[in-house]
């Protein structure tokens, strides 16, 4: 049986040069980067070459960087270290379609007294700009908006929201988790204050990611201890990881547009054969502009958990949409806020692909999700059958 995993927006494959970059700093040099002595010192060149790497994928300041232990960290920093620099007085806008690493701490914030706007999205899952206009007209905000969407792939028109909480007076941070690595992020370029990302989205390893922090914006950390990270971060460095980190954004900008082009093909071809051979289907989700490599497909009138052991019986994963919701029975925010309806939410089927991918996979797969569809809504109750 083959094993296709085509499940790369919960987590993709650490690359062998970056597992390969990593083994040093396992077996020679340990050392703590925080020390005095020659070999902390040697290691701390290592992690600020691989900031630099970081901060040269997104167009940022070396300086800029902090390193966390993922994307879930560098969210919940971001939008607790400006609440709070800003004496908790400033009301919190963000969207009703984000990661629960951005709508978790969002709703602990209005817990203890702040005012939360959740902005709602169109069919096709692009943001309500004109409802955003009327929220900044009470002032400054702090404002986070996801850059890409990890269930559906739509983009969102950063450089547009950034320029209005920018008018406002606000300060701006986007989830840029499933972005960096799959599309062009140049904080240079983009109004954007602080940005998360994490390195298991882009082939490094998980437990370790990433926050941007422009230049002059006020933060108050929340990890407190040591003077890690210039006093943003405390902890002792992850040196492995972040040397991991470092090399796949290397990678990533060396390769970014070749690999995403092709993987675009490849998503392209599975969604056409889908829809050619699976009647009663959906794409979810602008798909103009989307990820490259994301496909949210539903399947009216069945359960998507059915398809998806179907799926993993015959050796293809995928997944309903956020893992961190994976084992929830509630069928997914981000498509009800988009309006799907009942009978095809529950059907959802989110296939995202990475560079390892071969078309190969992408055919084993057309030949056998359609007599699984078929088999499935003969036994639904759905369906009236002959």
């Amino acid at each position: 049986m083959r094993n296709v995993y085509f499940d790369n927006n919960a987590t993709t494959q650490p690359a062998p040069e970056v597992l390969e970059a990593m083994q040093p700093f396992f077996r020679e040099w340990w050392g703590n980067p925080s020390s005095m002595h020659a070999f902390g010192g040697r290691v701390r060149g290592h992690v600020e070459e691989a900031r630099a790497r970081v901060a040269a994928l997104i167009g940022a300041e070396p300086s800029e960087i902090v390193f966390t232990s993922c994307g879930t960290e560098s969210d919940n920093a971001a939008i607790r270290g400006v609440f709070e620099a800003q004496g908790e007085k400033w009301p919190v806008i963000t969207s009703r379609v984000e990661h629960p690493a951005v709508h978790g701490p969002c709703c602990r914030l209005k817990e203890r007294g702040a005012r939360v706007t959740e902005i709602g999205v169109d069919g096709s899952g692009q943001l309500d700009l004109n409802r955003l206009a009327d929220a900044l007209r009470g002032g400054p905000a702090v404002v986070s908006m996801m850059w890409a969407n990890n269930e559906t792939g739509v983009i969102f028109p950063i450089q547009q929201i950034g320029e209005m909480v920018r008018a406002a007076g606000g300060v701006f941070h986007t989830d840029a988790v499933q972005a960096v690595g799959k599309i062009p992020v140049d904080v240079r370029q983009t109004p954007v204050d602080l940005l998360s990302l994490s390195g298991h989205k882009l082939h490094a390893p998980k437990g370790v990611g990433a926050l941007y922090i422009r230049k002059g914006v006020k933060f108050k950390p929340f990890m407190l201890g040591g003077h890690q990270e210039d006093n943003r971060r405390a902890g002792t460095e992850n040196v492995p990881y972040i040397v991991g980190l470092g090399k796949a954004c290397e990678m990533a900008a060396a390769h970014r547009e070749e690999d995403m082009r092709r993987v675009a093909a490849l998503r392209d071809r599975l969604e056409a054969g889908i829809l050619t051979t699976c009647p009663d289907t959906r794409v979810n989700g602008d798909r103009k502009n989307r990820l490259p490599n994301t496909l949210n497909i539903s399947f009216e009138f069945i359960e998507g958990e059915s398809i998806l052991y179907s799926l993993s019986d015959v050796g293809v994963a995928a997944s309903s949409g956020s893992a961190c919701t994976s084992g929830s029975l509630e069928p997914s925010h981000v498509l009800r806020a988009m309006g799907v309806p009942f009978t095809a939410v529950h059907g959802s089927v989110r296939f995202s692909l990475s560079r390892y991918n071969t078309q190969e996979e992408v055919d084993y797969t057309l030949e056998q999700l359609p007599p699984i569809i078929h088999r499935l809504r003969a036994l639904s109750p759905f369906v009236e059958n002959p």
